[in-house]
């Protein structure tokens, strides 16, 4: 058997796997990248069977948070090393944000990151689009049709529009920098993307609060003194009531506290049409970890109290947080070893979210919770569920084999990422992925890359305002 081996047709045999009526006992046969059928009858004679017997067989992931960094700085991470990572960690489709340079704010720009993203991507892969102050409903439309799964609003940030840079900036008076978008941008042009039946994302940080905390970052303390918890909060309701008047899909990335849970629960309960997203490193980590882990865990939000990561995983295993992501944020090893008011803000994830989902979800009680989490939920979200996300006749066959008996330590000589040092150094996880196919097509077996660039674009379905 060689790395290029590509079957048309193959059955993964023995295995448990995760179908819409639950774990079964069932083989999964595959033809021309599609599963055609889960059974367990004997295969024609020649087909290529893969033996499962004691693993777990599950789709593929879907990251509907990570960022490439390319085009525009791709010694921090390009669209190779971000699908080689995300491969390994049985992530089989990457959905990118648009804070590449130049930044994915007009349907040429998403064209051509698309093209460049094609000739390195070695799992499937969509885009975000970027939400500015002076974005227009044409330029919406645009942008739909080009491809964009959905929009993206940065609250609190700002563009440098010559250094093509994303800046935390509230209260600077520099005429370099675009203005973030505000409630009013959203308010505009919510229903515009309602009717393009998109979700609009937001990173939920109230601008005002963070211009009056803003301080120098010299420790952590002062990054969790200049962020507060009230900042996500405000942000979500505000986000919440114009969610609710208009029908827009909105979308929480990255949720961090409990107070921004809390604000999220009021508003569903009003009725908004409100998705929850929050990250491995909320569920795990808290300001505890910060002497262990360094400037791996400066983010933004920041990795806050061990009350708020208790919030989160209770949040998630009641439903209320419907999805988890990464917000995979490479920099340079050297840059993260920078001073503290020095590194920027981020860390790599996208190759340890399975595993680590699949350890909170044993310890929450039920292990197949986490292909929820990371594959059938992000599918709906951004209008994939038709063809990625479950394990069925019809579907892709995005497969990813995980061993339940053998462990994965995280360590920096395991990533793939080009940021090596994570927040999860160190973790310990009791599930280990041992193959991965795309489309049938096998790209990760025995911690190996097996084949070459074969990722394509996924476009959406675009489905209204109904919440996935």
């Amino acid at each position: 058997m060689t790395d290029s081996w590509k079957p048309r047709s193959f059955v993964i045999a023995g295995g448990t796997v995760l179908t819409p009526d639950g774990p079964r006992e069932v083989d999964v046969h595959v033809a021309d990248g599609v599963i055609t059928s889960l059974s367990s009858d004997t295969p024609p004679e020649g087909t290529r069977t893969v033996d499962a017997r004691g693993t777990y067989v599950l789709p593929g992931a879907i990251d509907v948070h990570v960022h490439s960094r390319d085009p525009g700085f791709p010694q921090k991470e390009d669209f190779g090393t971000l699908t080689e990572a995300a491969a390994a960690g049985g992530v089989t489709t990457v959905i990118d944000m648009p804070n590449t340079v130049p930044a994915v704010d007009a349907a040429g720009v998403l064209e051509s990151k698309a093209a460049l993203a094609r000739s390195k991507a070695r799992v499937d892969f969509g885009m975000w689009a970027l939400l500015r102050s002076g974005t227009t409903a044409e330029e919406l439309e645009s942008l739909a049709d080009a491809g964009a799964v959905g929009f993206k609003a940065y609250l609190g940030y700002a563009f440098s529009l010559t250094r093509k840079q994303v800046l935390y900036s509230p209260g600077l008076d520099d005429p370099d920098l675009e203005t973030p978008p505000d409630y009013g941008t959203l308010a505009r042009l919510a229903p515009v993307i309602a009717r393009l039946g998109l979700p609009l994302a937001i990173h939920a940080e109230d601008p005002g609060i963070l211009s009056a905390f803003r301080r120098p970052l010299e420790t952590y303390s002062d990054l969790l003194a200049a962020r507060p918890p009230e900042a996500e909060a405000v942000a979500i309701a505000a986000a919440a009531e114009i969610a609710g008047a208009s029908s827009v899909r909105m979308h929480v990335a990255h949720l961090s506290s409990a107070p921004g849970l809390a604000a999220a629960k009021e508003a569903i309960r009003a009725g908004a049409p409100l998705s929850l997203e929050t990250c491995p490193q909320y569920l795990w980590l808290s300001e505890e970890d910060f002497p262990r882990a360094g400037t791996a865990m400066k983010m933004f939000p920041p990795i806050r109290s061990a009350a708020d990561r208790d919030a989160l995983v209770d949040g998630l295993a009641q439903g209320v947080i419907g999805l988890v992501a990464t917000d995979h944020a490479p920099h340079t090893d050297e840059e993260k070893a920078a001073s503290f008011d020095e590194a920027p803000a981020g860390s790599p994830g996208v190759q340890t979210l399975y595993v680590s989902c699949l350890e909170l979800a044993r310890r929450i009680g039920d292990v197949w919770l986490a292909a929820r989490w990371v594959s059938e939920a992000p599918a709906a979200l951004v209008g994939l569920q038709e063809t990625k996300g479950t394990i069925a006749p019809g579907y892709d066959a995005d497969l990813v084999i995980v061993d339940p008996g053998k462990r994965t330590l995280v360590r920096p000589e395991a990533m793939r990422s080009r940021q090596r040092h994570g927040a999860l150094d160190g973790m310990d996880f009791g599930f280990s992925v041992r193959e991965v196919y795309l489309r049938g097509a096998a790209i990760w077996r025995d911690g190996r890359r097996v084949g070459g660039a074969t990722g394509r674009m996924v476009r959406p379905a675009r489905l209204g305002s109904a919440l996935p």
